[in-house]
């Protein structure tokens, strides 16, 4: 029995479904494209959906919302393929995995004409002329485009210029021109052969070919100064050398490598997927672009690695023969050879390629969160709670942290987080009052018992969702133990961070959490351990200046508070007055506390 139940229509529909490869599209009630799938067996595919429940809860969601469906018989699986493509971004169906980043992008067209133009175009029409690209960003076209011009005066008008436009002396030497930047084709200036040859080039330099071109070059710098020719081998040479300049800029992968394509993934297992596409030619990186996928059901990598292959194909009209992948598509390619590398040139360009497609992930995550700054926060507040598995986001959290000096004046620190960053306005301090002696665990029962029994008076609304206090299962144990004499052992969660290997202990558990050195949880609680730290150490050292400041002024007899005040104004500290001067205490204090004063700090 179907564990979904569809009207009887429908459940006719998939019955008679062919096993053959194709594409099945999902409707709604009321007849909008909800989701466009490719099937090697359209039959057992379709079926799948109808006869299970599913782990993910939006293909459940998806199939409760299907009321009719239709599909489509292809010859192969890449047929399959490419036409799920163009319909998903025909109907953009809700369930469907979402390419972010499908923007035209540049490319250079020569044009179909007797003096060919070149220039950036964006549309690629079918008008008989060669387009070369697409290109990434604007930007690389325009370098390419600006090499072109530097070595070759191209025409950039757009007059009909033909051989009877020429003899019936329509045109008219322009600025360009004059400019020495066009050789004046319109008037018959320029001998086509000499252009066409030019223009031949030009393409060479837009295929990558630029060996080919240097070597000619380099002839003909030879053939001109063998005949004495001297300023046209040396205009040869400039243009020699901005080929060889715009021939190293090109990343250089390996004399082996000829052409190929290469397909670096980058998975965290969330929502979006990044691939980073590479092409190889003549052992030079020549392009490279990334893709973002949106996940919508949980799709595998290796769909969406099928996905961008073939979006890839279809934007520069093919991939190489040899594809270099980290993993196997889903799907088959005709005439391609997928190479999973373990060592050598193959596995350096595909690690590139994987880094590649990492730093785009990093890029988008920077640029999010610039735009929306509580971003982060909600991301960051979020691993915390899975990495402590807490029932709440934790946006208020406090430390913990005890400072003494073998038992002499201690004093306890308490930070806190909100939001994940520091709120320094409700940092506290406690002078331990109940405890004699160096006692860690019962001056963490005490201030904890103290802390939260006030702030349960007060504010109960404001109690925090963790507490950590720094320290191993002793600290801990302390804390849990303070926690439930007060009635809060499982209102609020509590953890434990160990200083030596940075240990995170968990209550009632005696193995510890060790969380990954990268990890922003652990970088949230190492900057609440150390500002507890530092806050803690800051007071305790005040403490103890303030407490020898006050047990040798006050011992001695006419030291009062207002010439404590007096002396401290002044001099700072204890041993900056023990240095002074008599005549300085005297012309502070009067020579008879004076004297008193400094016979009492020189015995």
């Amino acid at each position: 029995m179907p564990k979904h139940r569809k009207s009887q229509q429908l459940h006719d529909k998939i019955a008679i479904l062919p096993s053959t490869p194709g594409v099945y599209t999902y409707y709604d009630s009321e007849g909008t494209v909800i989701y466009v799938g490719k099937a090697k067996n359209l039959k057992r595919r379709v079926s799948s959906y109808f006869n299970r429940t599913h782990d993910s809860v939006r293909t459940n969601l998806l199939v409760r919302a299907i009321a009719d469906m239709s599909y489509i018989v292809v010859p192969t699986e890449q047929d399959a393929l490419n036409l799920e493509n163009s319909m998903i971004k025909e109907y953009k169906p809700r369930y469907n995995v979402l390419l972010k980043d499908d923007k035209s992008y540049p490319w250079i067209v020569v044009t179909n004409e007797y003096f060919p133009r070149v220039f950036m175009t964006r549309q690629r029409l079918k008008d008989g002329s060669k387009y070369f690209g697409p290109y990434t960003d604007s930007a690389s076209a325009k370098a390419v485009l600006d090499l072109i011009r530097e070595l070759y005066p191209l025409r950039t008008c757009r007059h009909a210029i033909t051989p009877d436009y020429i003899a019936r002396g329509k045109g008219k030497l322009c600025l360009e021109y004059h400019l020495k930047k066009c050789g004046g084709c319109c008037t018959g200036a320029v001998d086509h052969e000499e252009y066409a040859a030019a223009v031949d080039r030009i393409k060479m330099i837009l295929r990558g070919d630029t060996g080919v071109i240097l070597s000619r070059l380099r002839e003909e710098m030879q053939g001109l100064a063998a005949q004495l020719k001297f300023e046209e081998a040396h205009e040869l040479k400039k243009k020699y050398d901005l080929v060889e300049r715009y021939r190293s800029k090109s990343v250089i992968v390996s004399q082996v490598l000829d052409s190929v394509d290469v397909f670096g993934v980058s998975d965290n297992g969330g929502r979006d997927v990044y691939v980073n596409h590479i092409h190889v030619r003549r052992g030079a990186v020549v392009r490279s672009v990334t893709l973002q996928y949106h996940r919508s059901m949980d799709e595998p990598a290796d769909m969406l690695l099928s996905y961008a292959i073939s979006e890839i194909a279809a934007r520069f009209g093919s991939v190489c023969d040899e594809v270099i992948v980290g993993e196997m598509p889903d799907a088959e390619f005709p005439g391609v050879t997928f190479t999973i590398p373990q060592r050598g040139d193959r596995a350096k360009l595909l690690e590139v390629s994987r880094r590649n497609a990492e730093q785009s992930r990093a890029d988008a995550l920077k640029q999010a969160e610039k735009l929306d700054p509580e971003q982060r926060t909600m991301r960051v507040l979020k691993r915390i709670q899975a990495d402590f598995r807490l029932p709440e986001l934790p946006r208020h959290i406090e430390c913990f942290d005890n400072s003494n000096i073998q038992g002499t004046n201690p004093v306890a620190s308490c930070v806190v987080f909100r939001n994940a960053k520091p709120a320094k306005k409700d940092y506290r301090h406690f002078n331990i009052k109940t405890v004699d002696g160096p006692d860690d665990f019962a001056s963490m029962q005490e201030v904890l018992t103290r802390r939260y029994t006030r702030m349960m008076q007060e504010d109960p609304e404001d109690l925090p969702q963790l507490i950590v206090v720094d320290g191993g299962k002793g600290q801990l144990s302390a804390a849990v133990e303070a926690l439930e004499s007060i009635g809060l052992r499982g209102v609020v969660s509590v953890v434990g961070i160990a200083k030596r290997l940075e240990e995170i202990y968990f209550p009632g558990d005696s193995v510890p959490l060790y969380i990954d050195k990268n990890s922003e949880t652990l970088r949230v609680i190492q900057s609440l351990r150390d500002e507890a730290h530092r806050f803690g150490i800051t007071h305790h050292r005040d403490r103890r200046s303030k407490s020898q400041t006050i047990s040798e002024l006050d011992s001695i007899e006419g030291i009062g508070p207002k010439s404590k005040e007096i002396l401290l104004r002044k001099f700072r500290s204890v041993a900056r007055i023990r240095a002074a001067a008599p005549e300085q205490l005297v012309e502070l204090l009067g020579r008879s506390k004076g004297m008193k004063l400094y016979a009492a700090l020189h015995p």
